[in-house]
């Protein structure tokens, strides 16, 4: 069975996810490490570590897995901003294996002006560099699909495959689906024939053992749209149908589902639990 879940709030401190997540009936977890819109961190505290273990013993949450900052981009141009990209991802693996987290999700990188091959070279290399400062062996790496928009890498399954060519290290990498984002870039999802070749493509270009979660966000904006806006579960232009289809589909059982989807309230009500609730339902 598909555990599911949403991503989380660490406001307060990494264990207060938790909390945040029972509150809405989720049964898996995401959440980033640090926050999420600088680059510094300091050491997580043995006392954070020991907090956030009993709240993950207590609510028996599983799996819990790392989304990293969205200022990381392994694909520049810009020699420092690769830097410091490297330095950070390496510092969220590090916090990751502190914390007892199998997975770390990160968006590829953007190649501005250098162009999709070099820009591919450098997340590779990227990629590499971070899981060799870092220095422990228990992190894996997952990219996530990627709307395309602009110069982003990883919208198609073979740029995601030529990143993993091209690491020296690929057994510690995998891949994160975002539905809304494989839906934004050009894969119809909502159709079952269609639906069923991007998963033939991606099992022939990558390997559907490596792909570890999926993000389910529906799409705010129409097929090809190669925009990133998540949209609640069944309003937007995916629907119902393809979540239903995705959590029976016996390839993806036991991947964790992961809510991406707007924050806030319906009437009375998280629109987490709302999500939640949904999924569940199509579940069964």
């Amino acid at each position: 069975m598909n555990p599911i879940g949403a991503h989380m709030s660490i406001a307060g401190g990494l264990s207060r996810a938790f909390q945040r997540l029972e509150a809405v009936g989720g049964e898996c977890l995401q959440l980033f490490v640090k926050p999420n819109v600088q680059w510094a961190a300091g050491d997580v505290s043995l006392e954070e570590v020991e907090r956030f273990q009993k709240e993950r013993a207590r609510t028996r949450v599983n799996p819990v897995v790392a989304h990293a900052s969205y200022l990381l981009n392994l694909a520049s141009p810009e020699a420092d901003l690769r830097r410091r990209s490297i330095l950070t991802l390496a510092l969220e693996i590090v916090r990751c294996a502190r914390l007892g987290l199998p997975y770390l999700i990160l968006h590829p990188g953007s190649h501005g002006s250098s162009g999709l091959g070099v820009g591919i070279r450098r997340i590779a290399a990227g990629l590499d560099q971070a899981l060799k400062r870092a220095a422990v062996p228990e992190v894996e790496l997952l990219l996530e699909t990627t709307a395309g928009a602009g110069t982003q890498v990883g919208h198609r399954p073979e740029q995601l495959r030529d990143i993993l060519g091209h690491s020296r290290d690929s057994s510690r990498l995998g891949i994160c689906l975002d539905t809304s984002h494989v839906f934004a870039a050009g894969f119809d999802l909502s159709r079952e024939a269609e639906g069923e070749q991007f998963w033939q493509d991606l099992e022939r270009q990558v390997g559907l053992e490596r792909l570890k979660v999926i993000h389910a966000n529906d799409s705010r904006t129409p097929l090809g749209s190669h925009s990133d806006r998540h949209m609640h579960i069944g309003q937007g232009y995916l629907g119902k149908a393809a979540f239903a289809r995705l959590l029976t589909d016996p390839r993806l059982a036991g991947r964790p589902f992961i809510l991406e989807t707007p924050k806030g309230t319906a009437g009375d009500q998280s629109w987490d639990a709302v999500n939640i609730r949904t999924l569940k339902a199509l579940r069964r």
